[in-house]
């Protein structure tokens, strides 16, 4: 295998072998960037952020920085989905533009972390919200427990402190995570209907939180975060105002100014955010990717940024920023210190009492339930690009005859995540992931000033806009959270940057496996 691929010829399967089908349209497309974002982070972040942050004005602006990295991201990557409408997405992009190790990189930490941990993660809150209507469905109901793994520090990092084996919450994890894969399996029209049908009810859910608060108000709350002439939700958020952040787990804590605070909390809201990129991944099946793929990642993640920015908006006008732990009202709790961290069920319990919490477990349910579905429907696809170059399992890149689907990629993505699940890793592998994510990110958009420069004459039937002022502001800014996290989260940025570095010595040994391997 050679070490470039500006001819994308590895990709291209022979004329008798079956091929990806091209079934989706722009709906469904936009289904799979708002379904993938809409998880059960933003139902819960804004509790962490505002005890970090302090500040009415200064959660706003964190969450406004948030939309406009990912909707720049979204634009930037537009670019690169409409000149290389192949499956994998940004797998293929990092390829093209820096070549295949950097493209394997990703890859691997995507197969190893990003998507399958994120996928544990997700199916095991489907599991925990489940158990709001089941009780017998809770964490500590073991059907196999194995036992505990004690917590380990190394440094500033903890490591270990979970438990192995089975119990009801990871078993309906593992339930939907096999019934999900099993449907997509059958065929991406099937995964799509699933995807549009369930993306559709998280966006009523999430516009159903926001006229409720918006009709219940509280004047205790407004005063708090907002006040007279706006005095109270400029509150802390000067520039000489300084931050206490505890440095690492366990660590010093040291004060630091607005910037660098903000900095600190988008590893909560820009995870949140996430996975809007997993639409590229399905680039092969999507219907005239040259339109509907840029459209898609503009529409969705803004439709969804504007619902998150108006749901915090929502929190602090039903509940005070700052509160109590030890207080016994939702209203003196707070934000800050909501029951579990889930400010959007205060909201809706603000509004019908115990009926609320329920009312939002269902609408959580919902929510988890449709982004396991988009991130198991895209993510095979980056499997099934690495193996047609020769970077991954031979199986996982074949296409079932029948139904034109990456099946053996869809299992062998869903065993992974399956064990993730059962080791309970998954919460710590996804706190090393988010400056895992930000460096590819970088390096994606880094890559579009690259092929700019390579490539000249290449069709792009959409261009970047703002181009190039606003994707190198993007690379500043994520370049400067990057600095900032490794510097006050090393608990979350070491081990992240490990896991990919882990992966330079096994992309030499599958570039081996995979020159041995026969056409």
């Amino acid at each position: 295998m050679k070490d470039t691929h500006s001819s994308g010829a590895a990709e291209q399967p022979s004329v008798d072998a079956p091929q990806l089908v091209q079934g989706l349209g722009l709906f469904s497309a936009t289904a799979i960037v708002m379904g993938s974002m809409i998880g059960s982070g933003i139902f819960i972040v804004s509790a962490e952020m505002s005890r970090t942050l302090g500040s009415p004005a200064l959660l706003m602006a964190a969450w406004l920085l948030t939309a406009g990295m990912t909707l720049i991201g979204a634009l930037s990557y537009g670019e690169l989905a409409a000149m290389m409408p192949r499956a994998g997405g940004q797998y293929v992009y990092l390829r093209e533009a820096l070549g295949p190790m950097w493209g394997f990189l990703y890859g691997w930490t995507l197969f190893l972390v990003i998507q399958t941990g994120t996928i544990a993660a997700v199916g095991v809150a489907f599991g925990k919200f489940l158990g709001v209507f089941f009780p017998s469905i809770n964490g500590q109901h073991w059907l196999w427990h194995i036992g505990h793994v004690p917590a380990w520090q190394v440094g500033p990092v903890v490591l270990g402190n979970m438990d192995l084996g089975l119990n009801t919450v990871n078993l309906a994890a593992v339930v939907i995570l096999v019934l999900l894969t099993a449907l997509n399996a059958r065929g991406v029209q099937l995964g799509a209907a699933v995807q549009n049908v369930f993306t559709s009810a998280k966006v009523l859910a999430l516009l159903a939180v926001v006229a409720v608060g918006t009709l219940v108000r509280s004047p205790a709350a407004l005063a708090a975060n907002f006040g007279a002439g706006w005095h109270a939700f400029w509150a802390g958020s000067g520039w000489h105002t300084l931050h206490a952040v505890q440095v690492g787990a366990g660590g010093p804590v040291a004060y630091v100014g607005v910037l660098t605070v903000v900095a600190v909390v988008q590893v909560g809201s820009l995870f949140s955010s996430d996975a809007w990129n997993n639409v590229t991944f399905t680039a092969g099946e999507i219907r005239n990717p040259r339109r509907n793929l840029p459209l898609a990642l503009a529409v969705g993640t803004g439709v969804v940024l504007a619902l998150y920015m108006l749901c915090n908006l929502v929190y602090l006008s039903v509940l005070p920023m700052t509160g109590d732990p030890a207080a016994t009202t939702l209203a003196g709790r707070g934000v800050q210190y909501a029951a579990q961290d889930r400010v959007a069920t205060a909201v809706m319990e603000s509004a019908f009492g115990g009926l609320g919490a329920r009312l939002m477990a269902a609408a959580i349910l919902v929510s988890t339930f449709g982004c396991v579905n988009g991130m198991l429907l895209a993510g095979a696809r980056v499997y099934y690009a690495m193996s047609r170059d020769g970077l991954f399992f031979a199986r996982v890149g074949r296409l079932s005859p029948r139904t034109h689907a990456p099946v053996s990629s869809l299992w062998v993505q869903c065993l992974w995540s399956c064990l993730l699940c059962l080791t309970g890793s998954y919460g710590q592998l996804l706190d090393y992931v988010i400056f895992a994510v930000l460096v590819f990110y970088v390096l994606t958009i880094a890559g579009l000033f690259v092929l700019r420069r390579t490539r000249p004459h290449a069709e792009r039937p959409y261009r970047a806009w703002g181009y190039p002022v606003l994707p190198a502001v993007y690379i500043v800014l994520a370049s400067w959270i990057c600095v900032v996290l490794l510097r006050y989260k090393p608990q979350f940025t070491w081990p992240g940057l490990i896991i990919v570095l882990l992966g330079v010595p096994v992309y030499w040994v599958w570039k081996r496996v995979g020159r041995s391997r026969p056409a």
